[in-house]
């Protein structure tokens, strides 16, 4: 099979590029939507400052009109636009910046969600809410990576981290989308020194180990990449995604038949997705690699 493996690799990498940037926007966004709940039913807390989840209470004086800006932008994008403009010029502070931040990105409006999301980390960090404003800065970290401005997106996580997390499971998720960044600039040194920081803070986030497998996949460290892919399957089994990247490491250790088993999962769980795709496509490269010429 002598062109089998670079074909299958070449085709694999934006596939799962793509796959990822998906699930973490939609992580985001949930988490977004979350964390203002949270924070809206934390400010009726008598000890808000014994919260343990890293996040810090949005005051009760913003707390209902940001659960609304978030609730209109979940609903509708342009309404969020609409309530968080109006809502920053009568005093939302830097929360009716960070919204609006939300609401365009939940349009794919990717450049006005970064300038959005800077400014609320500069007002935020004017106010002495530094971990408001790191938070606020990752934020526009991710708008830029969707945007595919990985070097911008590379200062924003920069930005982020010199102005402080708490260690623990945001801090790593910074370093994990600091490390996309790094790779799509072909940065392969730093990404992985990001990716250790990141998984040592949020080992129990499965695309750290998927995106740290790949990474090694692709600096031909092959036994970190079938160690780091074996965390990704026990943690995430029904992952397309994480399917793929097993097989395609398979592949490369001469474990054919896992290969082909890994892809025949993740043709099933996702056939219509990109990974499902994928798989399927590398199974007939496969077959017909096999087939003798006529």
């Amino acid at each position: 099979m002598p062109f089998f493996l670079p074909l299958l690799l070449q085709a694999y990498d934006p596939e799962i590029e793509a796959v990822m940037n998906r699930s973490r926007q939609r992580k985001q966004e949930e988490r977004a939507a979350a964390a203002s709940a949270a924070s809206a039913a934390a400010v009726k807390a008598p000890a808000p400052a014994a919260r343990n989840d890293g996040r810090i209470p949005v005051p009760e004086k913003f707390a209902a009109p940001f659960q609304q800006c978030l609730d209109a932008a979940i609903e509708a994008p342009d309404s969020g636009i609409a309530f968080a403009q109006k809502w920053r010029i009568e005093g939302g502070s830097f929360y009716a910046r960070h919204c609006l931040g939300f609401a365009y990105a939940r349009a794919e409006r990717w450049a006005p969600a970064i300038v959005a999301f800077e400014q609320a980390a500069e007002e935020a960090e004017r106010s002495s809410e530094m971990a408001q404003s790191a938070r606020l800065w990752a934020q526009a970290g991710n708008a830029a990576l969707a945007s595919g401005d990985a070097a911008k997106a590379r200062g924003d996580f920069d930005a982020a981290l010199a102005r402080g997390l708490p260690d623990g499971l945001e801090k790593g998720e910074v370093h994990l989308d600091r490390a996309r960044a790094l790779v799509a600039l072909g940065d392969m040194a730093a990404a992985r020194e990001s990716l250790d920081v990141a998984l040592e803070q949020a080992p129990g986030d499965p695309l750290g180990w998927l995106l740290s497998a790949t990474l090694a996949r692709r600096t031909g460290e092959l036994r970190l990449a079938q160690a780091h892919i074996a965390r990704a399957v026990r943690m995430s089994p029904d992952d397309a995604s994480v399917a793929l990247e097993e097989g395609n490491i398979a592949m490369l250790t001469d474990h054919e038949d896992v290969a082909r088993a890994a892809w025949q999962r993740a043709a099933k769980i996702a056939p219509n997705a990109p990974a499902g795709k994928a798989a399927a496509d590398n199974l007939a490269r496969m077959r017909d690699a096999k087939t003798p010429a006529g």
